[in-house]
């Protein structure tokens, strides 16, 4: 699929809905997958597996292949279709292998100077002993050390779920979107709701209160961007989906490959400070 260059931002009109509806959405069985992007966007993708330390973690997809002529290198979350295919992608929960395959592709990246792009769909790193014993921590805090100076451009889109550090393990970027149905939270609403107030049940209740829905977040300045879907969804209409985010990517693409590699190092790290920036009076 070949994907238009944009030469200006379009309107941008967002379905009206909770966050609580937002969320379900985001988590919709049909809803489009890495690997859905990849087979639209990027159709001589070849994927590269392995982190040259453990072995391959099959919920991150990493690999080549070109954009609008330009190679590039692309990352993102699988969480699988199919029993089978989700048990094996581990239901899109990385492990810190996983983390480490990607940054051995993102160093890689910035040796060639290929721009790199992200796809973000997780409830979160996988939370198991195992994980825990190889250095999943340690793995998703030497990726944010890393990708906060890399010498590539880096665009990172949620597609779906963005789950805490395992969200964040590969986020660290120059713009971030977000489709609209997406939602960007340092824990899940049930995590939250099960915290706070000892019930699973209020997580609708603490996904307002996290505010972590695309237009909340753009309000809020840490995110750059809302990729529309369709009415119902983006499963509803996989290629109108892909199709708008592949432009759009495009658009950002050209904008930041007129900067030097010092202007766009330096303009990350003033983004990434300003993420810190929290002016009470004005909520």
């Amino acid at each position: 699929m070949e994907v238009e260059k944009s030469t200006s931002s379009p309107p941008v009109s967002i379905t009206p809905r909770s966050a609580g509806e937002r969320v379900r959405l985001s988590r919709h069985p049909e809803r489009p997958l890495t690997s859905d992007y990849i087979n639209y966007l990027f159709p001589d993708f070849i994927e590269l597996k392995g982190d040259r330390l453990y072995g391959n973690d099959a919920s991150l997809i990493t690999g080549l292949a070109t954009f609008q002529g330009l190679p590039v290198t692309i990352i993102g979350h699988e969480k699988g279709r199919g029993t089978r295919d989700k048990i094996m992608r581990n239901f899109g929960m990385s492990q810190p292998e996983g983390y480490r395959k990607a940054l051995r592709l993102m160093k890689q990246a910035e040796k060639f100077g290929r721009p790199i792009i992200t796809f973000i769909d997780t409830p979160g790193a996988y939370p198991g002993l195992e994980a825990e014993e190889r250095g999943v921590a340690e793995a998703i805090a030497r990726n944010l050390l890393e990708m906060a100076g890399l010498r590539t451009i880096v665009l990172s889109v949620v597609i779906g779920e963005g789950g805490s550090g395992g969200a964040l393990g590969i986020g660290v970027s120059d713009r971030l979107f977000m489709l609209e149905n997406a939602y960007y939270s340092v824990i899940s609403p049930e995590g939250c709701a099960s915290i706070l107030w000892k019930d699973a049940g209020k997580w609708e209740e603490a996904a307002v209160s996290l505010k972590i829905t695309a237009d909340e977040l753009l309000r809020l300045g840490i995110i750059d961007e809302i990729f529309p879907e369709p009415l119902e969804g983006a499963h509803t209409n996989l290629e109108q989906t892909v199709y708008y985010a592949g432009r759009r990517l495009a658009h950002h693409l050209d904008i930041l490959l007129q900067k030097t590699m010092d202007e766009i190092v330096e303009e990350r790290y003033a983004r990434l400070r300003r993420l810190g920036e929290c002016n009470i009076l004005s909520e």
